[in-house]
């Protein structure tokens, strides 16, 4: 009578058995997950900057000193869906002298996110200006013998230079839910005192960091 072998272990591994091995798992090639990674992180970039931040370069005078010609920013694009804009911030806002669509198609609105991501998109030519807040709404901003005044009160402006020269500019009062804007070099600098107060909606966000060159790179 034979003998009987052992009993086989159920939890023995398919391994152990002669000849026998366990099927080999299909992997993604290489290649498609490198693909694949960088498709993923792009997209990820563009919504960023769709919805959170956008980078601008500084293609004017109007800001100087503060920002030079070729100076890249960064904007915070969500800042004031949390509160109100303040004195002496620094603000990307529509174009007040150019006519464009009331809304932007997808593919527009795609195109512009990646000129954000790499900073590829002016601010003031065309589409954007970047200028100080000087005013909100129901102040009283005047000019008078060079010096700004809000509501009767001279206001600290050390980031104008010392040369800057204003022309008086008489009083007037912002509307409520609008903006008086100007640009910190006053001798070279089409603002409020030209296109007048700016709607709050016009917005885009609030500049926060100086990215480029390097070597000034700073808050804002």
């Amino acid at each position: 009578m034979a003998t009987e072998g052992p009993a086989a272990d159920p939890f023995e591994s398919v391994e152990s058995h002669e000849g026998v091995t366990e099927p080999s798992k299909r992997r993604i090639p290489l290649s498609l997950e490198l693909s694949l990674l960088i498709a993923a992180s792009l997209i990820a970039a563009v919504l960023m900057k769709t919805f959170l931040f956008a980078a601008f370069y500084i293609p004017s005078v109007s800001m100087q000193p503060t920002l030079e010609v070729q100076d890249r920013i960064m904007v915070n694009k969500l800042v004031y869906d949390f509160r109100q804009p303040r004195a002496g911030e620094i603000v990307v806002f529509d174009n007040p002298l150019v006519d464009g669509p009331e809304s932007d198609g997808l593919q527009e609105r795609i195109a512009k996110a990646v000129r954000d991501a790499f900073g590829l998109r002016a601010a003031e030519v065309p589409d954007d200006f970047i200028k100080r807040i000087v005013g909100l709404g129901g102040d009283v901003v005047e000019i008078s013998n060079g010096v700004v005044t809000v509501n009767g009160v001279a206001i600290d402006e050390p980031y104008l230079h010392p040369d800057t020269v204003m022309r008086d500019f008489d009083p007037v009062t912002v509307p409520e839910g609008e903006l008086f804007l100007m640009g910190d070099n006053r001798n070279s600098s089409g603002d409020s005192r030209v296109f007048g107060t700016r709607p709050v909606e016009d917005v885009i966000g609030k500049a926060f960091v100086l990215i480029w060159p390097f070597d000034r790179a700073s808050g804002l």
